[in-house]
């Protein structure tokens, strides 16, 4: 593959004449540009868009970063920040946690990573970070948005939904289905949305006089071997429940699956419901009851108003996203006795 300097001398103009037919700025004669464009296809030539970058002093990138790239949740926000950007013809950079320190070291080095990368604007979605830490980012870098956090100091950048309204939605569908005896697989204590989900789920069941200590729980990681695990758990303990609530889907197909190799029946013996309503939920047997969280909306819009403040395009921005109970077949009532 050549260069511009080759392209120039095969075309037989300055590598001036031949960086202005490229860019399509500055003058040119329709002679130039002609041999200029035959001497690119024989040449194979592909502009730098790392030079070009850099002489525009634009990338036209938005960075993004996630804590990983295993599991489903973060593929429908990557997959809508990706059209909206190639609608706009720009780019996205990805970035995840890397080294060998602890999370948060590895989550700052990600971020540095695409701050290199000289990324216009920057979408980020993490809970291993201090809420005092995204205020520092953005001091240093004001065209930041949140993804799933609320940062006090920078809500009009955060888009995140209601999780506390999540667990409660959840623990109504159980409590509606005639359910009492209910046990719990929750996810990560440090994840901020773990928390406020747990929070709105026994907020719920204390109000229908099932206090937080008569709930069997265990703890899992959000993989679905963790929901294995935590199934695996509850029934060494012989903990008596007729429904389980699980604080993530992957957890929730874990924990159907050691359920059901145990011999019991879902929902016969046992009701699960999930949360996040990843697309493997509704493929799942039975199919699994979760209560949706919009994270591709989310992403989108957060998104968008990163391309407003370092595109200055104009596009429509909402912060609304209301969690969704999506009733499928492994929630029903219990057996009576």
């Amino acid at each position: 593959m050549g260069t511009i300097k080759d392209v120039a001398r095969l075309a037989g103009v300055g590598v001036a004449t031949a960086s202005r037919v490229i860019s399509g700025k500055g003058p040119f004669s329709a002679d130039s540009a002609s041999r200029v464009q035959a001497a690119i296809e024989q040449l194979d030539f592909r502009p730098s868009r790392i030079a070009r970058a850099l002489s525009m002093k634009s990338t036209n990138a938005i960075g993004v970063y996630v804590p990983d790239f295993k599991g489903p949740f973060y593929g429908p926000m990557l997959h809508a920040i990706d059209l909206e950007l190639r609608a706009l013809d720009r780019h996205m950079v990805i970035a995840n946690g890397h080294g060998g320190e602890d999370v948060r070291e590895q989550a700052l080095n990600g971020i540095e990573f695409l701050m290199d990368r000289q990324c216009e604007g920057m979408l980020l979605t993490t809970y291993a970070l201090r809420d005092a830490d995204i205020l520092a980012l953005k001091r240093r870098f004001p065209n930041l948005a949140v993804v799933n956090r609320d940062v006090k100091g920078m809500r009009s950048q955060c888009f995140t939904v209601d999780h506390k309204a999540g667990g409660a939605l959840a623990a109504r569908t159980l409590l509606e289905h005639g359910h009492r005896r209910i046990a719990v697989i929750a996810g990560p204590s440090a994840a901020p949305d773990n928390r406020l989900r747990l929070q709105g789920f026994h907020d719920v069941l204390a109000e229908a006089g099932i206090e937080r200590e008569a709930v069997p729980a265990t703890v899992g990681d959000f993989a679905a071997e963790s929901g294995w695990a935590g199934a695996e758990q509850l029934l060494a303990q012989n903990a008596k429940f007729t429904a389980l609530f699980c604080c993530n889907d992957q957890m929730a197909m874990g924990a159907m699956a050691r359920l059901q190799a145990s011999g019991l029946t879902i929902p016969g013996d046992v009701s699960v419901i999930g949360y996040d309503d990843t697309d493997i939920a509704a493929w799942l047997s039975p199919r699994l009851t979760s209560i949706r969280i919009a994270v591709g909306d989310m992403g989108l819009n957060a998104c968008r108003l990163l391309s407003n403040l370092c595109f200055q395009t104009e596009l429509p921005v909402s912060r609304e996203f209301e969690p969704e109970l999506i009733l499928r077949d492994s929630v029903g009532r219990p057996k009576k006795g």
